[in-house]
């Protein structure tokens, strides 16, 4: 297994770490109540998926 001969400097590892943050979310609100909603996804709060009623949701109590 090769080793590395030199030390590789503070700077050099963190340029090469600058690529591996992680990317936030795509959240978006839903067209029917308003909700952050993931996309390509279902609403939570409502069940309605791109204008259409995709889920029943039980009336809260």
């Amino acid at each position: 297994m090769p080793n590395p001969k030199q030390r590789h400097s503070k700077t050099r590892t963190r340029e090469r770490r600058a690529h591996d943050f992680l990317t936030p979310a795509h959240v978006q609100s839903c067209t029917n109540c308003g909700a952050p909603v993931l996309r390509h996804r279902v609403c939570p709060e409502c069940g309605y998926y791109r204008g259409k009623i995709a889920i029943e949701m039980k009336a809260k109590a």
